[in-house]
């Protein structure tokens, strides 16, 4: 495990670059169906909902680190498909960090009902403006891919 992120007196995690998490590192999205899209052809593609913020205090792109899952003793692949994330895609924090963004560590505990503990998620923070976005998806490259899905903003 990596050493405990900073988090605000709200017990919150501040936005910071974990010096731990190394450039070569994965960085896993999850993708949901909900963020499939249709083009003007009726080609199915992600939307830009796939690379934005989650809302609340200090929030970033959700995130899973590959080395954490795989010191853990998971299968990536297998831990980040449910019935809700069916598919996803990867990084490196590295391509992150030159495209401006900060990559940190974020794990998070059970909430129940529907939010199982999660001690391999991190965030990823910056602007996520449409350029950003778009830059995003010229680097992401398929983890889990889904079939008939192009990774191409429209």
């Amino acid at each position: 495990m990596l050493t405990a992120p900073p988090r605000d007196s709200d017990g919150c995690v501040l936005p910071h670059d974990h010096d731990e998490i190394g450039n070569d590192d994965g960085v896993i999205r999850r993708i949901s169906e909900l963020w499939i899209t249709a083009d003007k052809n009726g080609n199915r593609r992600i939307s830009s909902m796939a690379y934005k913020a989650s809302s609340g205090p200090n929030g970033g792109m959700s995130v899973d680190l590959v080395a954490l899952i795989t010191a853990g003793g998971l299968d990536p692949r297998v831990y980040v498909t449910t019935p809700r994330w069916v598919g996803s895609v990867i990084f490196t924090a590295g391509n992150l960090r030159e495209a401006g963004f900060r990559v940190g560590y974020d794990p998070l505990e059970e909430q129940p009902p529907d939010q199982p503990a999660n001690p391999y998620h991190g965030e990823v923070w910056g602007a996520f403006s449409k350029g950003q976005q778009k830059r995003l998806a010229e680097m992401a490259r398929w983890f889990v891919a889904l079939e008939g899905v192009s990774l191409t903003l429209g």
